[in-house]
Protein backbone atom coordinates (compact mmCIF):
# COMPACT_ATOMS: atom_id res chain seq x y z
CA UNK A 1 0.00 0.00 0.00
CA UNK A 2 1.28 3.33 -0.71
CA UNK A 3 1.15 6.66 1.10
CA UNK A 4 3.04 10.04 0.90
CA UNK A 5 6.11 10.00 2.66
CA UNK A 6 5.52 10.65 6.27
CA UNK A 7 1.90 9.77 6.50
CA UNK A 8 0.26 7.87 9.46
CA UNK A 9 -0.94 4.39 8.22
CA UNK A 10 -4.05 3.90 10.38
CA UNK A 11 -6.17 1.16 11.01
CA UNK A 12 -9.22 0.28 13.13
CA UNK A 13 -9.29 -3.44 14.34
CA UNK A 14 -12.60 -4.48 15.12
CA UNK A 15 -12.88 -7.73 18.06
CA UNK A 16 -9.36 -6.97 19.38
CA UNK A 17 -9.08 -7.37 22.36
CA UNK A 18 -8.51 -11.59 21.97
CA UNK A 19 -8.26 -14.23 19.37
CA UNK A 20 -7.44 -12.92 15.71
CA UNK A 21 -8.38 -9.34 16.42
CA UNK A 22 -5.71 -9.26 19.47
CA UNK A 23 -2.73 -11.41 16.81
CA UNK A 24 -4.24 -8.93 13.92
CA UNK A 25 -3.64 -6.09 15.82
CA UNK A 26 -0.16 -7.62 16.78
CA UNK A 27 0.70 -8.53 13.33
CA UNK A 28 -0.16 -4.62 11.97
CA UNK A 29 1.70 -2.80 14.81
CA UNK A 30 4.63 -5.24 13.71
CA UNK A 31 4.17 -4.00 10.34
CA UNK A 32 4.30 -0.18 11.15
CA UNK A 33 0.68 0.53 11.52
CA UNK A 34 -0.98 2.76 13.91
CA UNK A 35 -3.76 1.24 15.04
CA UNK A 36 -7.34 2.35 16.98
CA UNK A 37 -9.12 -1.19 18.64
CA UNK A 38 -12.56 -2.01 19.02
CA UNK A 39 -14.14 -4.49 21.60
CA UNK A 40 -16.60 -5.02 23.98
CA UNK A 41 -14.41 -6.24 27.07
CA UNK A 42 -12.47 -2.76 28.67
CA UNK A 43 -9.75 -4.65 30.59
CA UNK A 44 -8.42 -6.87 28.09
CA UNK A 45 -8.93 -3.92 25.01
CA UNK A 46 -7.02 -1.98 27.32
CA UNK A 47 -4.26 -4.22 28.15
CA UNK A 48 -3.46 -4.95 24.46
CA UNK A 49 -3.80 -1.36 23.62
CA UNK A 50 -1.01 -0.39 25.78
CA UNK A 51 0.93 -2.74 24.91
CA UNK A 52 1.05 -2.00 21.32
CA UNK A 53 0.68 1.68 21.70
CA UNK A 54 -2.61 1.87 20.41
CA UNK A 55 -5.94 4.00 20.96
CA UNK A 56 -9.24 1.69 21.80
CA UNK A 57 -12.60 2.62 21.74
CA UNK A 58 -15.69 0.75 23.45
CA UNK A 59 -17.88 -0.79 20.79
CA UNK A 60 -20.70 -4.16 20.46
CA UNK A 61 -20.48 -3.95 16.48
CA UNK A 62 -24.09 -5.45 16.95
CA UNK A 63 -25.52 -2.03 17.91
CA UNK A 64 -25.81 0.14 14.76
CA UNK A 65 -25.91 3.74 16.84
CA UNK A 66 -22.99 2.28 18.88
CA UNK A 67 -20.52 2.11 15.96
CA UNK A 68 -21.84 4.97 14.37
CA UNK A 69 -20.83 7.11 17.71
CA UNK A 70 -17.76 5.44 17.82
CA UNK A 71 -17.17 5.66 14.10
CA UNK A 72 -17.79 9.88 14.34
CA UNK A 73 -15.40 9.63 17.52
CA UNK A 74 -12.56 8.18 15.85
CA UNK A 75 -12.78 10.02 12.75
CA UNK A 76 -12.37 13.42 14.16
CA UNK A 77 -9.30 12.52 15.31
CA UNK A 78 -8.05 10.17 12.13
CA UNK A 79 -10.54 12.24 9.39
CA UNK A 80 -8.29 9.07 6.35
CA UNK A 81 -8.17 5.41 7.47
CA UNK A 82 -6.17 3.06 6.00
CA UNK A 83 -7.70 0.05 7.00
CA UNK A 84 -10.50 -1.25 8.29
CA UNK A 85 -10.44 -4.57 9.57
CA UNK A 86 -14.21 -6.28 10.30
CA UNK A 87 -13.26 -9.31 12.47
CA UNK A 88 -15.69 -8.93 15.98
CA UNK A 89 -17.71 -12.34 15.69
CA UNK A 90 -19.26 -14.87 18.24
CA UNK A 91 -19.64 -18.62 17.91
CA UNK A 92 -23.59 -19.91 17.10
CA UNK A 93 -23.33 -23.62 17.77
CA UNK A 94 -26.33 -25.64 17.75
CA UNK A 95 -29.09 -26.51 14.99
CA UNK A 96 -31.81 -24.40 13.51
CA UNK A 97 -34.73 -26.62 14.53
CA UNK A 98 -33.60 -26.46 18.26
CA UNK A 99 -31.30 -23.32 19.32
CA UNK A 100 -32.98 -20.37 21.24
CA UNK A 101 -34.00 -17.48 19.02
CA UNK A 102 -31.89 -15.33 20.83
CA UNK A 103 -28.82 -17.19 19.49
CA UNK A 104 -29.36 -17.23 16.27
CA UNK A 105 -30.69 -12.93 16.38
CA UNK A 106 -27.59 -12.61 18.35
CA UNK A 107 -24.78 -14.51 16.09
CA UNK A 108 -26.50 -12.72 13.10
CA UNK A 109 -26.18 -8.89 14.71
CA UNK A 110 -22.71 -9.15 15.58
CA UNK A 111 -21.30 -11.76 12.49
CA UNK A 112 -22.85 -10.31 9.65
CA UNK A 113 -24.65 -6.83 10.68
CA UNK A 114 -21.68 -5.52 12.86
CA UNK A 115 -19.36 -5.57 9.58
CA UNK A 116 -21.82 -3.86 7.64
CA UNK A 117 -22.67 -0.96 10.26
CA UNK A 118 -18.56 -0.92 10.75
CA UNK A 119 -18.01 -0.29 6.23
CA UNK A 120 -20.76 2.31 6.37
CA UNK A 121 -19.41 4.09 9.91
CA UNK A 122 -15.89 4.26 8.76
CA UNK A 123 -16.20 4.11 5.07
CA UNK A 124 -16.19 8.50 4.74
CA UNK A 125 -12.19 8.36 6.39
CA UNK A 126 -11.81 5.26 4.12
CA UNK A 127 -12.68 7.18 1.13
CA UNK A 128 -10.54 10.16 2.09
CA UNK A 129 -7.73 8.08 2.13
CA UNK A 130 -7.75 7.04 -1.70
CA UNK A 131 -5.76 4.25 -1.22
CA UNK A 132 -7.78 1.81 1.64
CA UNK A 133 -8.40 -1.31 2.27
CA UNK A 134 -11.00 -3.40 4.05
CA UNK A 135 -10.85 -6.73 5.28
CA UNK A 136 -13.53 -9.14 6.21
CA UNK A 137 -12.55 -12.05 8.68
CA UNK A 138 -15.22 -14.62 7.00
CA UNK A 139 -14.57 -18.53 7.73
CA UNK A 140 -14.50 -21.52 5.38
CA UNK A 141 -18.55 -21.42 7.31
CA UNK A 142 -19.14 -19.20 5.02
CA UNK A 143 -18.96 -21.80 1.82
CA UNK A 144 -19.90 -24.87 4.07
CA UNK A 145 -23.20 -25.62 5.50
CA UNK A 146 -22.21 -27.31 9.02
CA UNK A 147 -25.26 -28.37 10.36
CA UNK A 148 -24.19 -28.14 14.28
CA UNK A 149 -23.41 -24.67 13.92
CA UNK A 150 -26.17 -23.63 11.56
CA UNK A 151 -26.58 -19.87 12.85
CA UNK A 152 -22.54 -19.60 12.70
CA UNK A 153 -22.40 -20.47 9.42
CA UNK A 154 -25.33 -18.82 8.34
CA UNK A 155 -24.14 -15.81 9.65
CA UNK A 156 -20.90 -16.68 7.77
CA UNK A 157 -22.40 -17.26 4.30
CA UNK A 158 -24.39 -13.60 4.58
CA UNK A 159 -21.15 -11.59 5.85
CA UNK A 160 -19.20 -13.59 2.95
CA UNK A 161 -21.76 -12.14 0.32
CA UNK A 162 -21.82 -8.96 1.60
CA UNK A 163 -17.80 -8.77 1.27
CA UNK A 164 -18.08 -9.55 -2.24
CA UNK A 165 -20.87 -7.63 -3.56
CA UNK A 166 -18.97 -4.69 -1.54
CA UNK A 167 -15.94 -5.32 -3.48
CA UNK A 168 -17.55 -5.04 -6.11
CA UNK A 169 -19.68 -2.30 -5.27
CA UNK A 170 -16.79 -0.19 -3.99
CA UNK A 171 -14.17 -1.41 -7.30
CA UNK A 172 -12.77 1.70 -8.47
CA UNK A 173 -13.30 4.10 -5.95
CA UNK A 174 -9.89 3.95 -4.15
CA UNK A 175 -11.48 1.21 -1.48
CA UNK A 176 -10.37 -2.12 -1.62
CA UNK A 177 -12.60 -5.09 0.04
CA UNK A 178 -10.77 -8.10 0.58
CA UNK A 179 -11.88 -11.35 2.15
CA UNK A 180 -10.46 -14.22 4.19
CA UNK A 181 -11.65 -17.37 5.51
CA UNK A 182 -9.86 -19.17 8.14
CA UNK A 183 -10.72 -22.50 8.66
CA UNK A 184 -10.93 -24.27 12.46
CA UNK A 185 -9.07 -22.04 14.40
CA UNK A 186 -8.03 -21.81 18.24
CA UNK A 187 -9.12 -19.12 20.31
CA UNK A 188 -10.44 -18.16 23.36
CA UNK A 189 -14.30 -18.47 22.24
CA UNK A 190 -13.43 -21.53 19.49
CA UNK A 191 -12.08 -23.81 21.68
CA UNK A 192 -11.55 -26.13 18.52
CA UNK A 193 -9.27 -28.52 19.52
CA UNK A 194 -11.19 -29.31 22.63
CA UNK A 195 -14.66 -29.62 20.65
CA UNK A 196 -13.44 -31.43 17.44
CA UNK A 197 -14.19 -35.77 17.28
CA UNK A 198 -11.78 -36.13 14.52
CA UNK A 199 -8.70 -36.58 14.81
CA UNK A 200 -8.27 -35.84 10.89
CA UNK A 201 -9.30 -32.31 11.31
CA UNK A 202 -7.67 -31.63 14.69
CA UNK A 203 -4.52 -31.88 12.51
CA UNK A 204 -6.17 -29.03 10.67
CA UNK A 205 -6.70 -26.67 13.30
CA UNK A 206 -4.74 -23.20 13.25
CA UNK A 207 -3.49 -20.69 15.76
CA UNK A 208 -4.71 -16.95 15.28
CA UNK A 209 -1.15 -15.63 14.18
CA UNK A 210 -1.33 -17.61 11.05
CA UNK A 211 -4.56 -16.27 10.21
CA UNK A 212 -3.34 -12.42 11.21
CA UNK A 213 -0.42 -13.10 8.33
CA UNK A 214 -3.28 -13.96 5.78
CA UNK A 215 -5.08 -10.58 7.01
CA UNK A 216 -1.85 -8.39 6.96
CA UNK A 217 -0.68 -10.20 3.36
CA UNK A 218 -4.22 -9.57 1.80
CA UNK A 219 -3.59 -5.85 2.04
CA UNK A 220 0.07 -5.49 1.33
CA UNK A 221 0.11 -8.30 -1.41
CA UNK A 222 -3.50 -7.33 -3.17
CA UNK A 223 -5.19 -10.91 -2.46
CA UNK A 224 -8.68 -10.52 -2.70
CA UNK A 225 -10.17 -13.45 -1.04
CA UNK A 226 -7.49 -15.89 1.00
CA UNK A 227 -8.96 -19.49 2.11
CA UNK A 228 -6.13 -20.47 5.47
CA UNK A 229 -4.53 -22.58 5.19
CA UNK A 230 -5.80 -24.43 1.31
CA UNK A 231 -5.82 -27.52 2.25
CA UNK A 232 -8.18 -28.99 2.96
CA UNK A 233 -10.32 -26.09 3.54
CA UNK A 234 -10.26 -24.53 -0.40
CA UNK A 235 -11.04 -27.97 -1.84
CA UNK A 236 -14.06 -28.70 0.39
CA UNK A 237 -15.26 -25.36 -0.34
CA UNK A 238 -14.89 -25.76 -4.20
CA UNK A 239 -16.22 -29.50 -3.76
CA UNK A 240 -19.29 -27.95 -1.99
CA UNK A 241 -21.52 -26.58 -5.30
CA UNK A 242 -19.96 -29.63 -7.08
CA UNK A 243 -20.42 -32.63 -4.87
CA UNK A 244 -22.95 -31.84 -2.19
CA UNK A 245 -23.60 -35.39 -1.12
CA UNK A 246 -20.04 -35.91 -0.77
CA UNK A 247 -19.46 -32.68 1.02
CA UNK A 248 -22.07 -33.69 3.54
CA UNK A 249 -19.97 -36.91 4.17
CA UNK A 250 -16.74 -35.41 5.27
CA UNK A 251 -17.84 -32.70 7.69
CA UNK A 252 -19.73 -35.14 9.47
CA UNK A 253 -16.17 -36.41 9.78
CA UNK A 254 -15.89 -32.71 12.40
CA UNK A 255 -18.57 -33.41 14.47
CA UNK A 256 -18.11 -31.84 17.97
CA UNK A 257 -17.90 -33.71 20.65
CA UNK A 258 -21.16 -33.90 22.68
CA UNK A 259 -23.15 -33.51 19.65
CA UNK A 260 -25.22 -36.12 18.00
Amino acid sequence: MSTTAGEQRVAVVTGASSGIGEATARELARRGWHLVLLARREDRLRTVAEELGAEWELCDVGDRAAVDRVASTVLERHPRLGLLVNNAGVPGRGRFVDVDPETIERVMRINYFGGIWCLRAFLPGLQAHGDAHVVNVVSVAGTISFAPAGPYSASKHAQLAFSRSTAAALAGTGVRVHSVLPGFVETEGFPQRAVLQSRLMRRFVIDAPRVAEAVADAVDKGRREVTVPWFPYRFVSLAQALTPGLVARFIGMSRQRGEP
